[in-house]
């Protein structure tokens, strides 16, 4: 037998005072609220729903611990006592020495009273019938606290003592010659009532301090203390052994307020975009850009030395700082690359946290674009097998009789010139052009994505399942990080903003030559929610407990390849104006900085103070004529012993030609040696002599990878120079060029290239852009990223080829055209050895140590990766 019994009427009241507290707390147009409720209710866990800065009543237990403490300077004292406080003070009873009696229950007013007067020094007496000490040491004032009658022996008073009584009704004189009846009333409705308007100056005072909430914040950083043992341990060591801050007091520290953070565990936490309205009028700090020199297949360290610079920057030069990075890919991570959390004792931490899932937006971005995927191949389905008829009911049902065409489908009919809101008023030839997209097979662009490196998906056939009624078709899928929703995430400087780009984004073309865009499918407000979340950047920290943003990831071979624009505004305006935001570009300078520069730049109105030109002794030496670097496979002898003509062939060649690219903007350049345990230290000086000459502004050896931030103390000087200098940025072409012209400019001074070749299918597709009327857009070229050509094996400054344009695609949403070069591909394949984890409990390995540290059998190359020969 199941017995349901009744809540009591007394609960069911105090959980709606409940439920109503917390939507005060969450409404920004309330600054204080005053609990006028019955005794009965005002238990403790009502008190404690109501935020303590709203707490005008001053009751909530943070507030009467701090008033306890002593320090109510940022909470509220009890309204009812101030009231009693300021009544006292009229009467002269305020002095150090005096007495006061307090009658009544105890309570939080009787706690406040003697809070307040103690520190004031007067004595404070608790009064009933018995208290002999009262007939000896009378009182300069009487407190009568709570209802109901309470009789005051005269032997209590001093001649001419005030007797208070806090009551919902005016207090009466009190029986005796010498009392002084004080006229106080507590909530009377229509009379004078000095709690009330205590209470409201709570609310002023509440007021005020919100106001200066809203302004900008000094920070107040407590960093994490380093202690870099030798030899180096592993990455995830290293990470492990640190214990990082609650997101909760790394957000404080750096003027955040409670409500603009959306916590992840206890380690990561979304940020709010209102932080850009409530900083708008504040200055922004210097963006400083980091870029590297053409890299070898096992990567030059750009991520660590970011991490090692804003280390340096605010644990040893006490400069606020901010490092943005993009969120990396499960296809990297799992492959051959590994992670990408930074490395040795500069590093984002919970590196597990930062390499897996983080806050889960590429699997935000993922479903969006399926979505988008299956919407096209669902309509090409209906559109094949129905009628007008069938495919208007089904668009525009009737709704109890009636039908209404949806906010989108009158953006679709406005496409069409068709001015009318009503469903029956179209014609049939209009309701045929409103309900067929007739989208061309031969010229969808829109593929499936997946993050992960899955050779076998990259061409597939669709459709093949007896429902779809033999309408297969050839497609593929690209990597997630590749899509154009993760560019759009990346340019996007609002919610609006993104819903627009999205809603923009071109799927394919019709048999007539139309973009068909995702609003003409109906799917771009679907897009918005999948995508509202993710569109806020992720706050995590670094190894000594400075800011680190973690937002987008497009790869930078073959999408623009930077964080977030959101990421880079919120942290210009957090770290102030003499503060430094550190954002990194991938891959090579001819890649990642000149999307940045032609892409982000142009979208954002960012402009970069300075460029950080990550360079190591071991790429410059495959530049300057070394043999192949192979990930997984040792190092050539010339990459460990010193050889210095090879490292000047890297200087001349390589070196020089990322500085040059750098210039072709207008931006100071500092090189970053990210120095190497094999490097010689003849290697780093010559490389640093050389920098200078190639026109560098500054050249400097970095250790952070071995000291954390105070191994980069050298370079964050270096930067701070370089970005107080004057800056000259300008950009590479007018977006006004034609497409092809545009492709031309880039092959010639950023790659060196003689002229470029178009394919016919090229051609073809670029007379398309250019007709449907993308001809302004900037472009995003798709290409190695292991050498400045086209061909991956030609190193240095290869000059005298000629650019092969294999196809070119349009990311109308993100608002570029990018043409692939050669055969570079938007998914890679995975390697029959890939960096899975192995997993027990508590504890992932595997991923961290990437494929460079596969086993190895000779000592000597424990001297070549940075990884303990207990990881390897």
């Amino acid at each position: 037998n199941l017995e349901i019994k009744r809540r009591p009427e007394k609960q069911i009241i105090r959980d709606s005072v409940s439920v109503s507290l917390s939507k005060l707390n969450e409404d920004p147009r309330v600054r204080g609220v005053y609990l006028h409720l019955a005794p009965a209710l005002l238990t403790g866990r009502v008190i404690s729903t109501l935020a303590p800065e709203k707490d005008v009543d001053g009751v909530a237990d943070l507030n009467m611990g701090r008033l306890v403490r002593g320090d109510p300077s940022e909470g509220f004292v009890p309204a009812e006592a101030m009231a009693v406080m300021e009544v006292l003070e009229s009467h002269g009873v305020s002095s150090e020495g005096q007495t006061v009696v307090l009658v009544g229950a105890d309570g939080a007013v009787k706690v406040a009273l003697r809070c307040l007067m103690e520190r004031r020094g007067v004595v404070t007496l608790n009064g009933h019938k018995s208290s002999e000490s009262l007939q000896e040491q009378k009182a300069d004032a009487v407190v009568l606290l709570g209802a109901g009658p309470a009789e005051v022996p005269p032997t209590w008073l001093k001649p001419g003592a005030a007797v208070i009584r806090c009551d919902s009704a005016w207090l009466s004189p009190c029986v005796g010659d010498t009392a002084v009846g004080v006229w106080l009333v507590v909530g009377v409705m229509g009379q004078p009532n000095m709690c009330v308007l205590v209470s409201l100056q709570n609310v002023v005072l509440g007021s005020c301090r919100w106001l200066r909430e809203q302004q900008y914040q000094d920070w107040s950083l407590r960093l994490l203390k380093l202690q870099p043992l030798n030899p180096v341990p592993s990455d995830i060591q290293i990470s492990r052994a640190q214990t990082p801050k609650s997101v909760q007091q790394l957000a404080q520290e750096i003027g955040l307020l409670p409500g603009e953070l959306e916590p992840y565990g206890r380690n990561k936490a979304k940020v709010r975009l209102s932080l850009l309205e409530r900083l708008q009028a504040q200055p922004d700090g210097n963006l400083v850009l980091v870029a590297g020199i053409t890299p070898t297949p096992l990567g030059e360290g750009k991520s660590t030395v970011t991490i090692g610079l804003v280390q340096a920057l605010s644990a040893h030069l006490k400069l606020n700082s901010f490092a943005c990075l993009r969120q990396p890919s499960q296809g990297p991570t799992f492959g051959v690359k590994g992670g990408a959390a930074g490395g040795g004792y500069a590093q984002v931490i919970p590196m597990e946290e930062f390499n897996l899932h983080l806050t889960g937006d590429i699997h935000a971005i993922t479903a969006a674009n399926n979505l988008v995927a299956a919407a096209i191949d669902a309509r090409m389905l209906h559109e094949a097998t129905q009628s007008d008829k069938a495919l208007f009911n089904r668009l525009v049902p009737s709704v109890n009789g009636v039908r209404k065409f949806s906010p989108i489908q009158i953006s679709r009919l406005r496409r069409l010139g068709l001015s009318t809101t009503e469903p029956a008023s179209l014609t049939a030839e209009e309701v045929r052009a409103f309900v067929r997209l007739d989208l061309d097979p031969s010229k969808l662009t829109w593929q499936r994505v997946v993050d992960t490196n899955d050779r076998f998906l990259r061409k597939i056939t669709v459709g093949q399942a007896s429902t779809e009624k033999g309408h297969s078709r050839e497609t593929g899928f690209d990597i997630a990080v590749a899509s154009e929703i993760m560019a759009i995430l990346a340019l996007a400087d609002g919610l609006g903003d993104m819903r627009v780009r999205l809603a923009r984004m071109v799927v394919g073309t019709s048999r007539s030559g139309q973009p068909i865009t995702a609003e003409d499918l109906g799917v771009s407000g679907a897009l918005a929610v999948l995508m509202k979340d993710a569109i806020k950047p992720t706050l995590m920290q670094t190894l000594e407990g400075t800011p680190v943003f973690v937002h987008a990831g497009p790869f930078a071979n073959i999408a623009h390849g930077n964080s977030s624009v959101l990421a880079d505004k919120l942290a210009l305006k957090l770290v102030g104006r003499d503060g430094f935001v550190v954002t990194e570009a991938g891959f090579g300078a001819d890649i990642g900085m000149e999307k940045f520069f032609s892409i982000k730049c142009r979208a954002s109105g960012l402009r970069p103070s300075a460029v950080v030109l990550v360079a190591t002794v071991r790429a410059l030496k495959m530049h300057g004529g070394g043999p192949n670097v192979s990930a997984g496979s040792p190092l050539p002898r010339e990459y460990i012993d010193e050889n210095l003509s090879l490292v000047t062939g890297g200087c001349h060649s390589n070196l020089r030609k990322q500085i040059e690219i750098a210039h072709l903007f207008g931006v100071p350049v500092v090189v970053a040696l990210n120095v190497f345990k094999t490097d010689t230290a003849a290697e780093i000086a010559l490389v640093c002599r050389l920098a200078l000459e190639c026109g560098a502004r500054a050249a400097v050896p970095c250790h952070h990878w071995a000291l954390g931030g105070r191994g980069s103390v050298e370079l964050a000087r270096a930067v701070k120079e370089a970005s107080a200098a004057p800056s000259h940025f300008q950009f590479l072409y007018e977006t006004e060029m034609p497409i092809v012209e545009k492709i031309r400019t880039i092959a010639q001074k950023v790659y060196g290239a003689d002229d470029i070749a178009l394919s016919p299918q090229a051609e073809a597709e670029i007379q398309t852009y250019e007709q449907q009327g993308y001809r302004s857009l900037p472009i995003c070229m798709a290409k190695t990223h292991l050498s400045l050509s086209h061909m991956p094996d030609k190193k240095g400054a290869p000059t005298g080829f000629t650019l092969p344009i294999r196809t070119v695609r349009a990311s109308i949403g993100a608002g570029f055209i990018y043409p692939l070069v050669g055969t570079v591909g938007p998914l890679d394949g995975g390697g029959i050895r890939a960096a899975a984890p192995e997993t027990r409990p508590r504890r992932v390995s595997g991923v961290f140590c990437r494929n460079r540290c596969v086993r190895r059998t000779l000592r000597r190359l424990f001297e070549v990766v940075r990884c303990s020969p207990r990881c390897v």
